[in-house]
């Protein structure tokens, strides 16, 4: 496949200002829910409109843009005309469209047959959908890349249940590719960190959805294709969900190891904020063995680096990783180490802080908000919070929040005298 040279956007580059690429994606995400649009935005894109890749935005990202900066038009944005960006050439050029990012999107959700998904993350963009090219291109590790960023979207809204066994059709074509080969030694390394990050965020999907030996295969997965392919930051992220994985299946001791071998592969990479989200993972490990000590001083260190702020280098899967997920992860700490009230201050916190576009993550906070209060002595706060998890659950599909609001009406039923413990158990039930 020729290449198609590219200038990068450095009006748009200078818009974005002070924001990390992963920041200023989140922004574009709010914006475009204001007007009611869909779009996938994440680091990796805003990077591919400043190196000058994308030249000319989809029309979805068009409307969200001119939201953003109102009174400005996409020239003024950086952008080239549509008709200069739309001719035969133009089209080779942008392997994955948002059409067939849409069909992708659509076929999770609509329960599509596996056959779909694995054609649309690589085998349509060649016109043959009966078996994998003899050598994978751009087109197929692009294709790769976006099934990733769909998959992270569709968790972050409706949670793993309802995704998992659709997504693993296209991780099986994701190492398919790899496995054929590609026509260029970077296009081959594109294809091991997307099938690596596949093998991730499928490996989530299981582990939300209580799969746990499931989850583990796919991590392991992913760290082998790290080891083999070199790569340290995909090496780094398998680490930190076997750390989280480890946890939460009552290994805490691995949990520690795991999150020390993340930040060991992390240490070079540049990202203060990778190293204290494995940090808190190891805060994580240490409260699970009771070590007070320990989990305090991981926890200071995991603030630490957290204060370094955002740099370039921070991952795109981190988009998640903010202030939320912090106050999160740390009342985690204190929730193992019995500390319920504390801990309920911060799950408080993290639910407060956390943008909307992430319902699964809102559901969860407020899920250990009401499971902290519970245990904390607090009846009736618990069953209002394990109250808006129900109206969140109508939309988000998790086992993992389902398990974790099952223990805390356990943990209610002796306060069952109360009307709104008692509203909140009976709705539960009929849930």
């Amino acid at each position: 496949m020729a290449a198609f040279p590219h200038s990068p956007n450095q009006t748009f580059r200078r818009l974005r200002g002070r924001h990390s690429p992963a920041e200023f994606a989140a922004m574009v995400r709010r914006a475009a829910k204001e007007i009611g649009e869909t779009v996938s935005c994440d680091a990796r894109y805003i990077g591919r409109v400043e190196s000058g890749e994308i030249r000319c935005p989809n029309y979805a990202y068009e409307r969200v843009f001119l939201h953003m900066f109102p009174g400005r038009t996409l020239a003024d944005l950086g952008f080239s005309p549509r008709e200069a960006v739309r001719g035969r050439s133009a089209q080779r050029s942008a392997p994955f469209t948002h059409k067939e990012s849409d069909v992708l999107r659509r076929a999770f959700m609509a329960g599509g047959s596996a056959t779909v998904a694995a054609a649309t993350i690589g085998f349509t963009l060649l016109g043959d959908t009966r078996r994998p090219p003899s050598r994978a291109g751009e087109s197929e590790a692009a294709a790769v890349e976006e099934a990733v960023r769909q998959i992270r979207l569709l968790d972050d809204r409706h949670g793993a249940d309802a995704l998992y066994r659709k997504a693993a059709e296209p991780l099986r074509t994701a190492y398919a590719l790899l496995d054929a080969g590609a026509s260029r030694q970077s296009t081959e390394d594109r294809l091991h960190a997307g099938a690596g990050e596949l093998a991730i965020s499928v490996g989530w999907l299981a582990h939300d959805s209580g799969r746990f030996d499931d989850a583990r295969s796919h991590y392991a997965e992913a760290l082998a294709t790290a080891r083999v392919s070199g790569d340290a930051g995909l090496e780094a992220h398998a680490f930190s969900n076997m750390a989280f994985l480890a946890r939460d299946c009552g290994r805490p001791r691995e949990s520690v190891r795991a999150a020390q071998a993340g930040r060991r592969a992390a240490r070079s990479l540049g990202s203060p904020r990778l190293l204290s989200l494995l940090v808190l993972r190891e805060a994580g490990g240490w409260a699970g063995l009771a070590d007070r000590k320990a989990c305090e001083e991981a926890l200071t260190r995991a603030h630490t680096e957290f204060s370094r702020g955002t740099a370039a280098a921070d991952p795109e899967w981190m988009s998640f990783f903010g202030e939320a997920e912090l106050e999160s992860l740390e009342s985690r700490c204190w929730a193992a180490l019995g500390e319920y009230a504390r801990a309920a201050r911060h799950a408080r916190r993290a639910a407060d802080l956390q943008d909307p576009h992430f319902a699964r993550n809102v559901a969860l906070y407020t899920a250990e908000l009401a499971d902290d209060l519970a245990r904390a002595g607090a009846p009736d706060e618990a069953a209002w919070a394990g109250g808006r998890v129900l109206d969140l659950l109508t939309e988000v599909q998790s086992t993992r929040i389902r398990s974790m609001l099952s223990g805390t009406a356990r943990v209610l039923v002796p306060h069952q005298r109360s009307p709104r413990v008692a509203a909140f158990l009976t709705r539960h039930a009929t849930v």
